[in-house]
């Protein structure tokens, strides 16, 4: 088969159950971050629950890259060593992210998502990637992103006191 053929079949639609999973994965981030700003007595623990989705979820896609270190095998042991290096940092930027008051976790968060979409990107323009996995990808990172920003809209809203 040549490369035409392998970057041409790398063109096709994203499977239906990826985006499926990866649109659901949006759910938890949107109900969380609109929880936050509408329940202002359970505010602080749906933060801490959006912090925490959204940790768990930037280590999961830095993780790919460890799967396209070990399955991509267009890779030279240099790139693929720098796929296996990368795919630990988003789990430690996230772990950070825990230790920090909120509104420093979602921007950290944010930052770890950008970076981690960044990263997607250099890799899919060295080697066949689907295209739509990008495509995807930028799309939830965008959205996560945006439901993690509610940590700073929700600093500026009063907190419910506890009567």
């Amino acid at each position: 088969m040549n490369n035409n053929n392998a970057k041409s079949s790398f063109s096709a639609p994203i499977p239906l159950a990826v985006a499926g999973l990866g649109y659901g994965g949006l759910l938890p981030f949107l109900i969380l971050a609109f929880a936050s700003i509408v329940d202002a007595y359970h505010r602080p623990l749906r933060i801490e629950a959006l912090i925490a989705y959204g940790a768990v979820i930037l280590s999961f896609v830095g993780a790919l890259h460890w799967g396209f270190a070990m399955t991509l095998s267009d890779l030279s042991m240099p790139k693929r060593n720098e796929c296996f290096v990368w795919s630990v940092f988003p789990a430690l930027v996230a772990w950070v992210a825990f230790l920090l008051p909120p509104v420093v976790a979602g921007m950290l968060l944010i930052a770890g998502f950008l970076l981690q979409y960044w990263q997607d990107y250099r890799l899919s323009k060295m080697h066949c990637l689907p295209d739509s996995y990008l495509n995807l990808r930028l799309r939830l990172t965008v959205v996560a992103s945006l439901c993690l920003s509610v940590l700073f809209i929700c600093y500026l809203l009063p907190a419910k006191k506890h009567v």
